[in-house]
């Protein structure tokens, strides 16, 4: 039995869970309509380039869901799942799913994107694993602010470490999937790096180093 770990944003998804959350969110009239529209794009990218500020980006990230009732939030979720969430679940990424599920292995989610969104995203693709960053809670309401470690760039590997630990897991025959560049820190660790609908940079990486390169898109 080996791990098999999962990029989410653009490698199971054909989407951007975080910023499409944002988008969202627009359309609900949740958030400024002209400032956070300007940041949701900046931030997104700011990851693209691998130049993203994660403090910074969470300091507006985080915020509106300090803004709103857990009752709203949850109600907003339901609708974002349906409208923005399902029509991106690549149904080839549910089939490399399911293969290393038959095989034994052990599936984990790992993600930038905040636990409040990715969540319910998991659960509905039968990861029961899942690490993401995580915001912060007080007697059930978001404070608008983070807590540990981001889970993005080298606080993957950081988080990741921890949680093996914690499960007695190793990386001895591990795969890991991503889309982007940004992985790279942990693409190196495991025996089974593999490049899904890379970006360039994650190309160029890949293809020198001879690992193998896959699309999850038709």
């Amino acid at each position: 039995m080996s791990l098999a770990i999962f990029d989410l944003d653009n490698t199971l998804l054909s989407i951007d869970s975080d910023h499409a959350w944002g988008e969202f969110l627009l359309e609900q009239g949740a958030v400024d309509p002209v400032a956070y529209r300007e940041a949701n794009d900046r931030f997104l990218a700011d990851y693209q380039a691998g130049t993203l500020d994660m403090h910074a980006f969470l300091e507006v990230a985080l915020r509106p869901l300090a803004e709103h009732s857990p009752e709203q939030l949850a109600a907003w979720h339901q609708q974002f799942m349906a409208s923005k969430v399902e029509p991106s679940i690549l149904p080839r990424g549910e089939e490399l799913l399911a293969r290393h599920r038959n095989r034994g292995d052990t599936l984990l989610i790992i993600t930038a994107t905040n636990r409040f969104i990715t969540g319910p995203i998991a659960e509905r693709l039968g990861v029961e694993a899942l690490l993401a960053t995580e915001a912060e809670r007080i007697d059930g309401h978001y404070t608008g602010k983070a807590t540990g470690i981001p889970c993005y760039r080298e606080g993957k590997v950081q988080r990741l470490d921890a949680w093996m630990a914690e499960q007695e897991l190793t990386l001895d025959d591990a795969w890991f999937y991503s889309d982007s560049h940004n992985d790279l820190s942990l693409l190196e660790k495991v025996d089974y790096p593999v490049a899904v609908d890379p970006d360039d940079t994650l190309r160029e990486v890949a293809e020198a180093r001879g690992w193998k390169i896959i699309s999850l898109r038709d």
